[in-house]
């Protein structure tokens, strides 16, 4: 693999990762959770902020393994190579190979529910539409990552114009009678705590996640040191802005109520301000950056079972190469065939849910118990990126976690809590038969 990656391509990888269809789905959920104008932007506001202290355990373990695979290799080394560190990134590993299909999966259900808007889908129809772009993708991706880095600063372009679209033309429409409406407290307002906030901000950081993509393509960027932490934080503070840009804009047109009741929030937005054909065009542009997205997404996490393979750590068909583009080709095309599968038999809630859920104890707070771990083994001082006032980031983040996580419904904790079971269960076998092999050889 080459370092190819420069911070422009790297940012701009991160924030199609981040965007997505994510806050076009999730303004609505995020509204009909808490009904009220102010909460709702409360929690856009913790996705931002728990997202930054996250990306500094990011930041400081990206810089110092700067890696194929990003968590994979932070597990493994903060934890020991020759230790618990096997154990801990195989977990890492082992929930990915389905969690990424699960991401893809969100994403191309969200690609065909909107695609919707434009032709009415029959249930079969729009899971064909979800196949076929899984499918494409996998074709664009088909090649060395430099022409990726090109694609991708395209298609960021895109991203940026459409969301910029919808601040500016909610801005230029703005219902003052709506706006008040919104921010004004009545009977019907629901009280809030921290289960409900805590569920609203499951949907928020779903639409936050992907800062940190530019970690898994850690072996392929240029100046590593500085270009990890600045593109991450760089991305977080662009999309914060204009994800509350996007939710005031939005708020400002249309009533609490039918913001929640939205299938296709920001197609009846432009559809109320400028008619059908601003609301088609609109939702082609929202298509165009759902795939943008999922380009990002795919392109990241198909190096992290090809890593783990490369180590000896995982099967080792992952770590197939292309013979001339220099790309994992078998953690591609596995990764393509495991969404298909889902986009076929899954709901869009059942997999934003699991995605957040199944990464809070096996990649999000066990890095930044990892990254304490580390440093106290090696020194502050061998660490090139220090995140600010450690360790009150990692712990901050930890925190945010577990209020994520405690705030997620039964079955959603008990899958989060079952998986990292399982996955030891499989480890183990794995050892074993890799040490029963090393013996007969």
């Amino acid at each position: 693999m080459k370092r190819e990656l420069s911070f422009v391509q790297a940012t701009a990888i991160n924030m199609i990762d981040m965007v997505g269809i994510g806050p076009f789905l999730t303004t609505a959920v995020v509204a009909s959770t808490l009904g009220f104008g102010p909460y709702a932007i409360l929690a856009w506001v913790i996705g931002a902020v728990l997202s930054f202290f996250d990306a500094c355990v990011w930041s400081e373990l990206g810089a110092r393994m700067p890696e194929a695979g990003g968590s994979y290799a932070f597990l493994r080394e903060s934890y020991g190579r020759n230790g618990a560190g096997r154990l801990m990134s195989f977990l890492f590993v082992w929930q990915t190979t389905f969690q990424a299909p699960l991401v893809v999966t969100s994403g191309a259900i969200g690609f065909a529910k909107y695609a919707g808007f434009l032709a009415p889908l029959l249930p079969w129809q729009s899971k064909l539409v979800s196949v076929a772009l899984i499918v494409v993708l996998t074709l664009l991706l088909y090649r060395r990552i430099g022409a990726v880095g090109k694609i991708s600063v395209v298609l960021w372009v895109s991203v940026m114009f459409t969301l910029l679209s919808v601040i500016v033309l909610g801005f230029t429409h703005v219902n003052m009678d709506v706006f008040a409406q919104v921010w004004t407290w009545s009977d019907q307002s629901p009280p809030l705590h921290a289960g409900v906030l805590g569920a609203a901000a499951i949907s928020t950081m779903y639409s936050f996640l992907g800062y940190y993509n530019v970690c898994h393509l850690g072996a392929e960027v240029r100046d590593p040191v500085r270009t990890i932490p600045r593109s991450m934080f760089v991305s977080i503070a662009g999309i914060a802005a204009l994800y509350l840009a996007m939710q005031l804009a939005i708020y400002a047109v249309l009533p609490v109520q039918q913001i929640g009741a939205s299938t296709f929030i920001v197609s009846t937005f432009f559809e109320h301000i400028a008619g059908t054909t601003a609301a088609t065009v609109a939702t082609g542009l929202i298509l165009i950056v759902a795939l943008s997205s999922l380009f990002s997404v795919m392109l990241g996490y198909t190096r992290i079972p090809y890593a783990a393979a490369k180590d000896g750590l995982f099967f080792r068909a992952f770590a197939r190469e292309h013979p001339t583009q220099g790309f994992p080709t078998v953690s591609l095309l596995v990764l393509a065939g495991l969404a298909i599968v889902f986009s076929l038999t899954l709901t869009l809630d059942d997999s934003i849910k699991a995605i957040v859920t199944m990464r809070v104890f096996t990649q999000f707070i066990a890095q930044a118990v990892g990254v304490m771990v580390l440093r106290r083994r090696i020194g502050a001082a061998a660490m090139p990126w220090r995140m600010w006032f450690y360790p009150a980031p990692a712990l901050i983040a930890i925190l945010g976690w577990l209020w994520i996580f405690v705030s997620a419904k039964a079955l959603q904790q008990q899958l989060a809590i079952a998986a990292p079971i399982v996955g030891a269960a499989v480890f183990f076998l794995f050892i074993n038969k890799r040490t029963q092999h090393v013996e007969a050889s």
